[in-house]
C-alpha cells in the first residue's frame, strides 16, 4: 500500500492528471481536514470505494479509509475526489507530509474559487500542525484571497501567527541562553587558565627563590673551603710575642736540664765500733 501511494504521489507531477472536482457539504474548525462529498447528480458514478472511504473517515477508521481510497484511485486514476480524500485520512493519521503535497496539487487545478479555497485552508492546517508557521501563514492568506469571509481561514492564520511569533520567541531565547552558556564557558576557561598562569608563575618564583638560596649557600661554603686552604696569617706583634714565649719556654727547659746533670753529695757514716 505504501508502494502504491508514492505511486500516486509521484503522478500528481503530471499536468494533465486530476481534471475536475465537486465539493459540497463543508464542515471547518480549527484545523479540521475537508472531505470531498458527492451531490446525488454524481452519486451513481462514484464508485464503492470513494463511498466506503467516506464511511470509514466518519467512524474514525483513518486507515481503512486510506486502503479505500487508494483502492478508488486505482480504479479511476483522475479522479480528484479520492485524491483529496486521501489527502484527509492521511491527514488524521498525522502524515502531514504527504497530505500537504495532496493539497497543493488539488489547489494548483482549474477548480471553483471555493474549491481551491477550501484545498488551501486543508493545506495551511496540515503546514500548520507539521509546526511549519510561515508556510501555514502563506497558505491561510492564498486562501482568504479566494474567500474572504473564511472565518475559519482567518482564525487558523491569527493563531499561526502567535504561533509564530512564540516560537521566534522560543528561538531567540534559546540562541540567548546559548550565547550566556557559551561567555559563561568562555570565562570558566579563561579563570583556569589565569589560575593556571598565577600557579605556573608562582611555581618558577619558588624556583627561582630555592636556586637562589642553593647559590647562595654554594658561595658561603666555597668562601669557607678556601679560608681552611689558606695559611693563616698573624701580625708582627703576635709573631714577636710567640718567639718570645718560645725562648722563655726554651730556657726553663734549659735550666731543669742543667738541675738534672748536678751530681749529689755522699753523705758519710759513721760506724759503731
Amino acid at each position: 500500500m505504501e508502494a502504491n501511494l508514492e505511486k500516486w504521489m509521484s503522478r500528481l507531477k503530471d499536468p494533465a492528471y486530476l481534471k475536475s472536482f465537486v465539493l459540497v457539504g463543508l464542515l471547518k474548525k480549527f484545523v479540521w481536514v475537508l472531505l470531498i462529498f458527492t451531490t446525488s447528480a454524481l452519486a451513481q458514478n462514484e464508485n464503492k470505494h470513494i463511498r466506503s472511504g467516506n464511511n470509514n473517515y466518519y467512524e474514525e477508521n483513518y486507515k481503512d479509509a486510506e486502503v479505500d481510497y487508494m483502492r478508488a484511485l486505482e480504479k479511476s486514476p483522475e479522479s480528484v475526489k479520492g485524491q483529496y480524500n486521501l489527502g484527509g485520512a492521511l491527514y488524521k493519521q498525522e502524515n502531514f507530509e504527504d497530505a500537504t503535497k495532496l493539497y497543493g496539487n488539488v489547489a494548483g487545478k482549474e477548480l471553483s474559487t471555493d474549491e481551491k479555497a477550501s484545498a488551501l485552508y486543508n493545506m495551511g492546517n496540515a503546514y500548520l500542525k507539521s509546526q511549519k508557521f510561515p508556510e501555514a501563514i502563506d497558505t491561510y492568506k492564498k486562501s482568504l484571497r479566494l474567500n474572504p469571509h473564511d472565518a475559519d481561514a482567518k482564525y487558523n492564520l491569527a493563531y499561526a501567527q502567535k504561533m509564530m511569533q512564540q516560537q521566534e520567541q522560543q528561538q531567540q531565547n534559546q540562541d540567548q541562553n546559548k550565547e550566556q552558556d557559551q561567555d559563561k564557558k568562555d570565562q570558566e576557561q579563561k579563570d583556569q587558565q589565569q589560575q593556571q598562569d598565577q600557579q605556573k608563575e608562582q611555581e618558577q618564583q619558588q624556583d627561582q627563590q630555592q636556586q637562589q638560596q642553593q647559590n647562595e649557600q654554594d658561595q658561603q661554603q666555597n668562601q669557607s673551603q678556601q679560608q681552611q686552604a689558606q695559611p693563616q696569617q698573624i701580625s708582627k706583634q703576635d709573631a714577636e710575642r710567640m718567639l718570645e714565649a718560645m725562648k722563655n719556654d726554651e730556657n726553663k727547659t734549659l735550666e731543669k736540664v742543667k738541675l738534672m746533670q748536678v751530681p749529689a753529695k755522699t753523705k758519710k757514716t759513721e760506724k759503731d765500733w
